[in-house]
């Protein structure tokens, strides 16, 4: 005979839809030991209103007076439409208050089905950035990619290789993988071997900045669509570093552009970031070099329709501040933070390559393309989420130490600048960018020439001198870390 859990009560926080289906679902499974109290809900005409069988109580700033009330134990997140502060003001109010917190299914979940228990969770990282889960238009998608041949570089990366997994679901005849990790490209091709089976690929071992390697796929393969994710992106490896920046941000997108042309290829998706906006690094310099790239082969005529996407920090993606916090949690802290204030964007890896698809779709050709990144979020917060979903306090079991900023670093990242507008598209979560100081075509050509000359001397000094001739924003002094993380 199995045993009944001891009671939990429970406060259900959205008296909507999610929370009522949430509620309905526990009174039925009792077995579970869930016994709801009641709900917060910030819609007045609910309050005091029975919603399957318990009463409205208040808003959800009463939480913490509620839970004393009530002799509350366990709160139940359910509104799956909240914004990521919403969430993480929920979840403040728990902690204050002392009360552990679950959460239901986001919103799609809902839509396909009623809520079970076993869906009621424990929260994740990706709660807190409150993202509602893309919904690719399957027609569109599959009319564009059906039957053609991608080539994606960078495709053992953290971005790269979820486009892999979301192109190969709608059918192409053949992905290409490229990329210079030979064990990042092995496992998602083997990976790909096992969830499609019947889609066919091409692993490929070799660097964009390498002509001949170039010449070849596209030669032997004849590539359609090109989704291009290969990128130096560690802003302090490239402070040391920055004749590779040059050669595989700058020399390797243009190499690729040119090769992409010869060939006829339909189009080129080039994933840009939030640090080529007013770069004060050279990682960002690079990048921003890339993006005048595609502009000035578009002006130029180029055959292919070349579109850049341009957005922020990709969370939980390989090398980023967040599997970092967790690795210091599990040695036991320090944590480490650049400065308390220092904030940054984020979206969801599969979010981030659902929406460079949609890009692609939408390119024409010459357009910049800025996701929709909704509120940046502080980093000291974030390393305090972490700790805390790791069932230990910040301060107590794992102290946060603040390093400073460092040279090249900014408080606070941008996507876009002053010069530069936005308007909207067809897709809610992408803008197109317009700007009013672009350089001259000639110059940014000139520029790039010299640049990628001093890289293949390997005249370092030589390319941070003209970096900072280009972009006004660069600071006079040595560059370094740029600034989510140290230690």
């Amino acid at each position: 005979m199995n045993k009944q859990k001891k009671e939990v009560r429970t406060l259900v926080v959205g008296a909507g839809s999610a929370g009522t289906m949430a509620a309905t679902e526990m009174a039925k499974r009792s077995e579970h030991g869930y016994v709801v109290t009641g709900f917060l809900d910030d819609d007045p005409a609910k309050l005091g209103r029975t919603i399957a069988g318990a009463p409205v109580l208040g808003a959800i700033a009463d939480l913490a007076v509620v839970a004393a009330e009530h002799d509350i134990q366990e709160v139940v997140i359910a509104i799956p439409s909240a914004s990521g502060h919403t969430i993480r003001e929920v979840v403040r109010l728990c902690e204050g208050a002392g009360r552990s917190f679950k959460i239901v299914p986001g919103v799609w979940e809902i839509i396909l089905g009623d809520v079970q228990i076993s869906q009621i969770r424990e929260l994740e990282l990706a709660d807190l950035l409150g993202r509602e889960t893309v919904a690719l238009d399957t027609e569109k998608m599959t009319a564009y990619l059906s039957g053609r041949v991608v080539l994606i570089t960078g495709a053992g990366g953290s971005i790269g290789s979820e486009l892999a997994r979301l192109v190969a679901g709608f059918k192409p005849s053949c992905i290409l993988l490229m990329g210079r990790g030979e064990n990042s490209v092995y496992e998602i091709d083997r990976e790909l071997a096992i969830d499609h089976p019947d889609v066919s690929r091409v692993p490929v071992i070799g660097s964009v900045t390498d002509e001949v390697a170039l010449e070849k796929v596209f030669a032997e393969h004849h590539p359609e669509i090109v989704f291009h994710a290969a990128a130096h992106k560690h802003v302090h490896l490239m402070e040391f570093f920055p004749d590779e920046a040059i050669k595989n941000n700058v020399t390797g997108t243009r190499r690729l552009i040119e090769a992409a042309t010869r060939h006829d290829v339909d189009r080129l998706v080039m994933l840009s970031t939030d640090k080529a906006v007013r770069p004060r690094g050279v990682m960002g310099a690079s990048k921003r070099l890339a993006e005048l790239t595609i502009l000035r082969k578009t002006a130029a005529g180029c055959r292919t329709k070349l579109i850049a996407v341009r957005f922020g920090n990709v969370l939980g993606s390989r090398g980023s501040v967040v599997p970092m916090f967790q690795q210091q949690v599990r040695l036991g802290g320090p944590v480490t933070v650049t400065h308390p204030d220092v904030t940054r964007y984020f979206m969801t890896i599969r979010e981030a390559a659902m929406l460079v698809l949609e890009a692609g779709f939408a390119g024409r050709g010459g357009e910049i393309f800025v996701l929709d990144m909704g509120d940046p979020i502080r980093i000291a917060e974030l390393a305090e989420h972490v700790i805390r979903l790791s069932g230990l306090e910040p301060g107590t079991d794992i102290a946060i130490e603040y390093c400073g900023l460092r040279p090249g670093e900014k408080l606070h990242e941008e996507l876009w600048s002053s010069a530069e507008t936005l308007s909207r598209t067809e897709y809610e979560k992408i803008m197109v960018l317009k700007s009013s100081d672009t350089p001259p075509l000639a110059q940014t050509t000139a520029a790039s020439d010299a640049l990628e000359e001093l890289a293949a001397r390997g005249d370092r000094e030589g390319i941070v001198r003209m970096l900072r001739e280009l972009f006004e924003d660069m600071p006079a002094e040595e560059l370094d870390e740029d600034g989510t993380t140290c230690g």
